[in-house]
């Protein structure tokens, strides 16, 4: 008899349908995951990247959600992982409201605070009990260096990424044992559209590689924590900055 072939695995790419996201999802599809792709309303950008992650060979499936609601959430992924548990988690959803915090409005805290780290709370929360009765998967959250050394003008950007980190780690003390490896990405200056507008020359002083980085620099080492068998990297911040912060 033919052996049936080995069902290829999951990963759910939190706000993959640019940047950073984008570059992820296309990276995992080259090594045989089979995507579902989280977007909030950017339908052409996220039908661009399910088009290129079939021509890799992979599945793709949208699913257009706003990750601060929590509700929404439970009603777009729900449903999902009762009947199959990703093996991966990628939790790439961010924004910026850059202003200092002297002027800084509340719904520019709020509105960070909420997508940057509630929305981790509703992902993971919601997916996370199919990983638990599988017992396997990894999870890696993308957090940032200004969550690390902090940013003038992103009190709140920072909070919110220094709060993934701390939130990550907490997780990994209480799912290692499960066989679900929680690890950190933190970028630096990455060229996305959320850079686009920093004058890289006040940039680039700071950074000892002289360049901003890719997002494909980024996506190498996700792609490594989700694929690598032999991983005992496990509640571990690891930069991807050239050299910005250590």
């Amino acid at each position: 008899m033919t052996p049936e072939p080995t069902p290829r695995r999951i990963a759910l790419v939190v706000g993959g349908s640019r940047g950073i996201g984008r570059a992820i999802v296309l990276r995992l599809a080259r090594s045989g995951y089979d995507i579902w792709c989280t977007y909030r309303g950017n339908h052409e950008a996220a039908e661009a990247v399910r088009a290129e992650a079939e021509t890799l060979g992979a599945t793709c499936d949208l699913i257009p959600f706003d990750v601060s609601d929590y509700e929404s959430v439970r009603a777009a992924l729900g449903p999902r992982v009762e009947e199959t548990s990703p093996y991966a988690l990628v939790y790439n959803a961010g924004i910026t409201k850059d202003n200092l915090l002297m002027w800084m409005k509340p719904e520019e805290w709020n509105a960070v605070l909420r997508t940057n780290l509630d929305g981790f709370f509703n992902v993971t929360r919601t997916v996370l009990f199919s990983m638990l009765k599988a017992r396997k998967g990894r999870i890696v959250v993308i957090s940032s260096a200004s969550g690390q050394i902090g940013q003038a003008g992103q009190v709140n950007y920072a909070a919110s990424k220094a709060g993934l980190i701390g939130a990550a780690k907490s997780l990994a003390r209480e799912v290692g044992r499960k066989n679900i490896v929680v690890n950190i990405v933190a970028p630096g200056f990455i060229e996305t559209d959320m850079t686009h507008d920093i004058p890289q020359e006040k940039i680039l002083p700071l950074v000892p590689l002289n360049r901003l980085g890719r997002a494909e620099d980024v996506a190498s080492i996700v792609n490594f924590l989700c694929t690598e068998e032999h991983l005992y990297i496990h509640g571990q911040t690891i930069g991807v900055n050239g050299g910005l912060a250590t």
